[in-house]
């Protein structure tokens, strides 16, 4: 009987499990991804991005901790610069996971990482050069694979808070907590902070 009960309440949890879908990202959060993207992650040698299609709801590989208020008050990023309803949104926003869409303006290929691997197909939306098979002969090392966390904002919008991940082939990677502000129409960094490094064994 006990393990008749267990059975179905393991069916039950699968169920939740498989039927969660996670709401999708909004429009606002796209041209902020973009601008960290193509300034701190992008070279010229970089042919393509892999992506989480989830975005991160932990601040580090393993069991962290979901971002809470005691997690920045005992921490202190940007030595406690920043401004109080930018966490709290940043916090509200990163309870659950949210699904990244095909909304990325890079100027390189992407491609979307889901829990079965690299998605089909290549998003593209940046013309691509004539001599581009010549190119495709190596692929650049330097992006692993990256995870966004959702954008916190302040309520006037005019600054902005992000984690990226970037996960590498060799084990190794890090995590970065950034604070961007509104500049005319688009984004600039006020301050950038290394949460975590891992290198290979």
């Amino acid at each position: 009987m006990v393990v008749c009960l267990l059975a179905v309440l393991g069916e039950g949890l699968a169920a939740d499990r498989s039927g969660f879908k996670p709401a999708r990202v909004p429009a606002d959060e796209y041209p902020v991804y973009t601008h960290i993207i193509e300034t701190k992650f992008l070279t010229s040698q970089t042919e393509r991005v892999l992506i989480g299609r989830l975005t991160a709801t932990r601040l580090g590989p393993g069991e962290q901790d979901i971002p809470s208020q005691a997690y920045f008050r005992d921490r202190q990023p940007f030595a406690g610069g920043l401004e109080p309803e930018l966490v709290m949104d940043f916090i509200l926003k990163n309870r659950k996971p949210a699904r990244l869409e095909d909304k990325l303006t890079l100027n390189v290929p992407y491609r979307f990482v889901s829990d079965e691997g690299i998605e089909e197909p290549e998003v593209s939306l940046a013309p691509i050069p004539a001599s581009a098979p010549a190119l495709t002969q190596t692929v650049s090392p330097v992006v692993g694979i990256l995870r966004l966390s959702r954008v916190g904002f302040t309520s006037r919008l005019d600054r902005a808070l992000v984690y990226v991940e970037d996960n590498r082939p060799d084990g190794s990677g890090s995590g970065f907590l950034m604070w961007l502000r509104r500049q005319g129409t688009g984004w600039e960094f006020l301050d950038t902070e290394v949460l975590w490094v891992a290198r290979p064994e």
